[in-house]
């Protein structure tokens, strides 16, 4: 953890919604001391389409969580998302030069791991170490100081699109904050809603925003698996807007006040109102249509990250469940859907670990933001280099002396 008294900031830059959150760390951990959030509409599927509307939108919610905190933000931790985002698996091997792994040796093996080809246009977020071998031993946490003739090492990386990237150090330049890294936003949000005993014994985290659809399965305290779904909770709005024939900004009113993907449970009497468009009069429908409206695709984007799961060989190691998170999950009869495709016990994730205004952040809109403040508490960089906009040679020089610094 870092000292007492600083403060950390994380930036979720999402399609719907931009949320700033402040903390600062105490002696029990992290205190939330300042929020804030506007809407975005400079992003699709996570990715930035429009720089002026996204540096606004930022500048605007930097100005709540300063004013609520009552301090001056300068620099954060900004997650990514998108359909860019790719993970994958990979192995090093290496001999032993001595009779005992030192610092060094595990720095030659995870750089022995990632040494994969990576096209040009594409970025590694992150280096995540799964596990060590020791002669045959596997499971191993931490290697240094044992004895032994080879070494591997297992880790997951995460690479996105090199523009992507650059595009939101942009935004944050220009919006006068500086970048200090940049995270995977299931991966912070799963520091906000995952305890211990689902990161050891097996769980799958999908945090569901407006864009996108992000999974991410941790087995034994390490991320195994990532994947992205271009799919979110703007589909179900436009599915609404569609099939009621109404403008999206009331799709999306009726979306969070009438919604369900439960439609067993909606009453035959249920009625909801459909605002009339270009002076027309209102409409009233059974609510019942809203309900065979939402399930199918509630159904089919659980039934696409299931067949991602068997896919990467991940379905059985889910043992402890599902773990929704994300503005969407607030969809009435969302874990019910998640239990009957998946076939696990499943619940909604809220930002847990925190003190401070846990009222105002407990909900699963807020745990990528949350997150992003614990991510930047736990892994403390003792230079404090912060990402500028520069050239991507300069920042992905930056990013490997980070990793080795880490590792060592």
């Amino acid at each position: 953890m870092r000292s007492q008294g600083e403060l950390i900031v994380g930036l979720d830059i999402g399609t719907t919604k931009i949320c700033a959150a402040v903390g600062e760390v105490t002696e029990e951990g992290v205190q939330i001391v300042g929020i804030g959030h506007h809407p975005s509409d400079g992003l699709r599927k996570g990715v930035v389409v429009n720089i002026e509307s996204t540096v606004e939108s930022i500048k605007k919610a930097v100005q709540e969580a300063e004013l609520m905190a009552g301090c001056d933000i300068s620099n954060v931790y900004a997650g990514i998302a998108g359909g860019h985002i790719a993970g994958f698996n990979s192995n090093g091997i290496i001999a032993i030069k001595g009779n005992e792994i030192t610092p060094a040796d595990k720095a030659r093996v995870i750089e022995a791991a990632r040494a994969v080809a990576i096209p040009m246009d594409r970025d590694v977020i992150h280096v995540l170490p799964q596990e060590f071998i020791v002669d045959g031993q596997r499971g191993i946490r931490n290697p240094i100081g044992m004895a032994g003739v080879r070494l591997e090492a297992n880790i997951h990386i995460v690479t996105g699109a090199a523009t992507a990237a650059q595009n939101i150090i942009k935004c944050a330049d220009k919006a006068g904050l500086d970048v200090i890294d940049i995270v995977l936003e299931p991966l912070a949000s799963s520091e906000a809603v995952l305890i211990p005993e689902e990161r050891d014994l097996g769980t799958a985290l999908i945090d569901i925003g407006g864009g996108t659809t992000d999974l991410a399965v941790f087995v034994k305290n390490c991320i195994r698996h990532t994947y992205v779904l271009p799919l979110g909770g703007n589909n179900l709005t436009n599915d609404i807007s569609v099939g009621l024939r109404a403008p999206l900004v009331d799709a999306e009113k009726i979306k969070q006040f009438y919604g369900t993907c439960a439609s067993g449970r909606i009453g035959k009497d249920d009625s909801i109102e459909i605002p009339g468009v270009g002076g027309r009069k209102s409409r009233k429908l059974p609510r019942q249509i809203l309900g065979e409206i939402l399930e199918p695709r509630v159904l089919e984007m659980f039934e696409l990250l299931d067949q991602e799961l068997w896919r990467a060989g991940m379905k059985n190691n889910i043992s402890s469940g599902v773990v929704l998170t994300g503005g969407a999950v607030l969809l009435d009869g969302m874990v019910e859907a998640a239990e009957q495709v998946f076939n696990v016990p499943a619940r909604i994730g809220k930002p847990t670990g925190i003190t401070g205004l846990v009222d105002m952040v407990n909900s699963p809109m807020y745990s990528t933001a949350v997150g992003l403040v614990l991510y930047g508490a736990r892994n403390q960089d003792l230079n404090h280099s912060r990402i500028k906009e520069k050239s991507m040679f300069d920042w992905i020089i930056s990013r490997m002396k980070k990793w080795f610094k880490d590792i060592v």
